[in-house]
């Protein structure tokens, strides 16, 4: 009887996965017809690219004298994520503990704490760039709004379930001994998932690195906007300089941040 029972499951599985494969595949196909996409065309375009990438994009002696300037940009994008996560991170940390069921204030504001973040998390950055764009322009600050944004939502949802998983226990205990309110968030909440904190937060730098980058083409500063600036002028060398600065700073970034998590988890 249990061996005609599981029989059964794997032929639903198995049917389940069919129906599913098929949708995929019309969807992929109906997709295709209406975008004009030539997957074939697209294939064999690749070695045309790479050949045309080996023979233009790549940075000559000109592209160097342009370095400082380069890495001035990059400075500027860096600071720009930087600023961006950590202003982020500290009211991300007071959504964090609001929408925490551990540490919940009443149910009301965890209830408001845990739809704001994920309200502001499903807004991708480039949109809310968009939409800073009407009322501060092309500069620094609409970027700066347009990471900050997403990355509330983004620590605010990890905060949340942070705190819920690491100091459950030991939020318990000073309540059983009568322990106020900032008493448990000092002694129990703060130590147990600071490592975690930490962590998520490295993890947003290296994003909005990334991030900056694309949104700097859309407000008009940064190392994208460089980029954008030499590319439209057919520049590809230089342009080409830019993108390997970017690519470097990314990598040096991400081995700080993975130092980093090894030393506090």
């Amino acid at each position: 009887m249990v061996k005609n029972e599981g029989l059964d499951i794997f032929a639903v599985r198995r049917r389940q996965f069919f129906i599913a494969g098929l949708i995929i595949a019309a969807i992929t196909i109906v997709s295709t017809a209406i975008t004009q996409y030539d997957p074939v065309k697209g294939i064999t375009s690749v070695p045309k690219a790479l050949w045309w990438m080996f023979r233009n994009f790549y940075p000559n002696a000109n592209a160097f004298t342009r370095l400082p300037n380069i890495l001035s940009k990059l400075h500027e994008t860096f600071f720009l994520a930087v600023a961006s996560t950590t202003t982020a991170a500290v009211l991300a940390f007071f959504f964090g503990l609001m929408g925490s069921k551990t540490t919940k204030v009443n149910d009301a504001m965890c209830k408001i704490s845990r739809l704001v973040a994920s309200v502001f998390r499903n807004i991708p950055d480039a949109v809310w760039a968009m939409i800073f764009l009407f009322s501060f322009g092309q500069n620094v600050l609409t970027g700066f709004f347009a990471l900050f944004f997403v990355t509330f939502g983004v620590l605010a949802r990890a905060f949340i379930e942070t705190i819920d998983e690491a100091s459950h226990a030991s939020v318990e205990a000073l309540q059983a001994t009568g322990a106020s309110y900032f008493q448990i968030v000092f002694q129990a909440v703060i130590p147990s998932s600071i490592p975690q904190v930490i962590s998520w937060i490295l993890y947003m730098i290296e994003t909005n690195i990334r991030g900056a980058t694309l949104i700097g083409i859309l407000t008009g500063t940064g190392i994208g906007h460089l980029f954008l600036l030499y590319y439209r002028s057919l520049n590809y060398n230089t342009a080409s300089l830019v993108v390997i600065a970017i690519i470097i700073t990314v990598f040096v970034i991400e081995f700080i941040s993975n130092y980093v998590r090894r030393l506090i988890l």
